[in-house]
């Protein structure tokens, strides 16, 4: 969607008054930097800095660009830019949302009589994303004492918002429905997946037939010897059907229904000076399982362990456990650990997808189809078995 001056002016004028005057707008910068490995977003941020009510404020428009996952229809990202406007202010430390509009078949932006598309206006907030600390952590192989400090604020964070609780059992099963079903979960993220003829790192092949056609093996996690890849249609409806099985398990506990982010990774995260630190890009739900957000956090250790290493070691072992530890310390909720396996199932997924994640080596996506069978496999999560979650089929 193209944005011009004057129809940016006109409608800050129209919110805040005569005297509002753009000085600047452009790409945020700090979205480039995510786009070093991450090959798929949603959106690109606007920054604007105009002058409104006397005085100069920076403002981020954010929009969403149509595509998969749920975005399809125009009414798709209407509703994704309505929730995000109605529940950003509700969430301690979340970024502030301004205003919501939609863009106009005629290029005004304004309200949504006759909207095209939506987008999200939040204030702007200094600071750099959490992930540039693990990219430093994995090109160092060290942690500083700062590192230590982050990752408990980050799990203190977590069990102060997942403190308050709600009595609705309808959303807590509605948050594990959209968890398989939704457009950006888990079946959403399966069905990106390329089909026979798709192609990952290197050119070799992510769906690999047996020669003969037909592959003899039961969906399973233990691969085929040899150097291809061991992704193939019949083992991504087995994570399927397992995931599923898991909300069943747990549609019942539905006094588990807890505050949360719903998209609690690293790149949502923006510290400044120490521990200071913003939320961005709430989720999909504004009450969901508890186990949503603390995965999406941590799974990220593993990941930036595996691309470094192949397994969970040194520093990212440290802060995984570390994570954890202190989440477990605050909350006394043992019970995340049972509902974690169908979460890490669906993060698992995005961060071994060739589409989000399409420079990846094969042998990280084998370790991460690995982990998500075993874990899927598992009564319960167990945070100091993840190297053994690593290593091939569950029996």
């Amino acid at each position: 969607m193209h944005i011009s001056k004057q129809a940016l002016e006109q409608y800050l004028r129209e919110r805040w008054g005569p005297d509002a005057a753009v000085r600047s707008f452009g790409p945020l910068g700090h979205v480039q930097s995510r786009r070093v490995l991450k090959g798929f977003g949603y959106g690109s941020p606007v920054i604007i800095e105009a002058r409104v009510g006397g005085r100069t404020r920076r403002m981020v428009l954010e929009t969403m660009r149509p595509g998969p996952h749920g975005h399809e229809h125009m009414a798709d990202r209407a509703h994704a830019m309505l929730w995000d406007y109605a529940t950003y202010n509700h969430l301690p430390r979340h970024v502030r949302a301004l205003d919501v509009g939609a863009f106009t078949a005629s290029g005004r932006i304004r309200s949504v009589e006759d909207a095209r598309e939506f987008f999200v206006l939040t204030e702007f907030e200094k600071g750099g994303e959490y992930q540039r600390d693990l990219a430093r952590i994995a090109r160092t192989g060290r942690l500083e004492r700062q590192d230590l400090a982050r990752a408990r604020a980050l799990a203190d964070y977590l069990v102060e918002i997942h403190q308050v609780k709600k009595r609705a059992p309808d959303l807590y099963r509605r948050a594990l429905r959209d968890l398989i079903g939704h457009g950006e979960c888990l079946m959403g993220v399966v069905d990106s997946y390329p089909t026979g003829k798709g192609r990952v790192h290197e050119e070799k092949s992510l769906f690999r037939q047996a020669q003969g056609g037909r592959v003899r093996q039961r969906p399973g996690w233990a691969g085929v010897k040899g150097s291809g890849a061991v992704i193939t249609p019949a083992l991504l409806e087995s994570i399927e059907r397992r995931a599923n099985a898991w909300r069943w398990r747990l549609r019942g506990k539905t006094g588990r229904l807890s505050q949360v982010h719903g998209d609690y990774h690293p790149w949502n995260v923006l510290f400044r000076k120490g521990v200071d630190f913003s939320v961005l890009d709430r989720s999909r739900q504004e009450w969901g399982e508890p186990a949503d957000d603390v995965t999406a956090m941590t799974i990220n250790y593993l990941f930036c362990s595996l691309r470094r290493w192949g397994d969970l070691r040194g520093p990212f072992e440290r802060l995984f456990r570390l994570f954890w530890d202190r989440y477990l310390e605050g909350t006394a909720d043992h019970g995340v650990l049972e509902a974690a396996p169908p979460f890490f199932a669906f993060r698992g997924l995005v961060i071994a997808s060739p589409v989000w994640y399409p420079t990846l080596d094969l042998r990280v996506r084998r370790a991460l189809f690995n982990f998500i069978g075993n874990v899927l496999d598992q009564p319960r999560f167990d945070p100091a078995r993840v190297n053994e979650y690593l290593k091939g089929a569950s029996t």
